[in-house]
């Protein structure tokens, strides 16, 4: 049975390695040049290296709908370059996860599949997609709505040992990024972790360098381009975070509650 989770960074990778480990086939979809911030545990990494494990699973880079079924057949995800889902599309999923968190809907119908989800803001329970999973911190995390939407995007990242907007680091500038750090490492208060063209990227906290983009992404000015964790745990920049887990429950919620209904086609008009 083969679920396709659109997005492939930290939050759609622990949506697709729960339901891995729960048996269902994953096909997974993102950018030619993926944009994930927290590279060591996201499966977009297939795409730029042809294979990438997140702990246990190993997620491998497919050029066609058919490569995908090949790599399906041996309990492994696959991962199509395709933002427009042309490829997945033949696959016939039975359930369709859009987890971009674009924060608004990038294509994403409900009748792209017996089972449509959506994850975060900008998706409408019973509109464009059959339940949608809260993406918020706080009480309501992972839960799943079967009518109405998440929670809205306040554009402030969630609280972590006292830090919100300080965990963050983003591009000053318009142009090309170069790390000079490395996810892992530790970082002091106006370290330069990376440089646009030639301005520096400085961190204002002390912590753990959690995710950094990739050399040779361009980006543009504000664009969130690394975070550092102030709990200064390097393990956790290697193993699904507690928020990842969560929201993926809620994913797998949804579609279980799609399949013991024989999907969700008796909601719609």
């Amino acid at each position: 049975m083969i679920i396709w989770v659109r997005g492939a960074g930290d939050i759609a990778t622990g949506i697709a390695f729960r339901l891995h480990k729960s048996g269902f086939s994953i096909v997974m979809s993102d950018l030619p040049q993926p944009t994930s911030i927290r590279r060591t545990v996201c499966f977009s990494e297939a795409i730029v290296n042809g294979e990438t494990t997140v702990e246990d699973i190993t997620a491998r880079f497919a050029a066609s709908a058919d490569a995908a079924k090949a790599i399906l057949s041996v309990g492994e995800i696959a991962l199509l370059a395709d933002p427009t889902g042309d490829a997945a599309k033949q696959l016939n999923p039975v359930a369709v996860i859009d987890a971009i968190l674009a924060k608004r809907n990038m294509g994403t119908k409900i009748d792209d599949a017996k089972i449509v989800v959506g994850v975060g803001p900008g998706f409408t329970a019973g509109v464009d997609c059959h339940a949608v999973v809260e993406t918020a911190r706080g009480h309501t995390l992972g839960r799943v709505y079967y009518s109405g939407s998440a929670l809205p995007d306040t554009g402030i990242p969630g609280n972590i040992a006292g830090f919100t907007l300080e965990r963050l680091l983003r591009a000053p500038k318009a142009g090309v990024f170069r790390g000079v750090k490395k996810i892992g490492d530790v970082v002091e208060a106006g370290d330069i972790c990376a440089y646009v063209d030639d301005v520096p990227v400085v961190t204002g906290i002390r912590g753990v360098l959690r995710g950094l983009l990739p050399d040779g992404i361009t980006v543009y000015e504000g664009m969130k381009s690394g975070d550092v964790d102030p709990r200064c745990e390097i393990s956790h920049c290697f193993t699904v975070s507690d928020k990842a887990l969560a929201i993926g429950g809620g994913a797998m919620e949804a579609v279980l509650h799609g399949l013991s209904a024989g999907g969700y086609e008796w909601k719609r008009k």
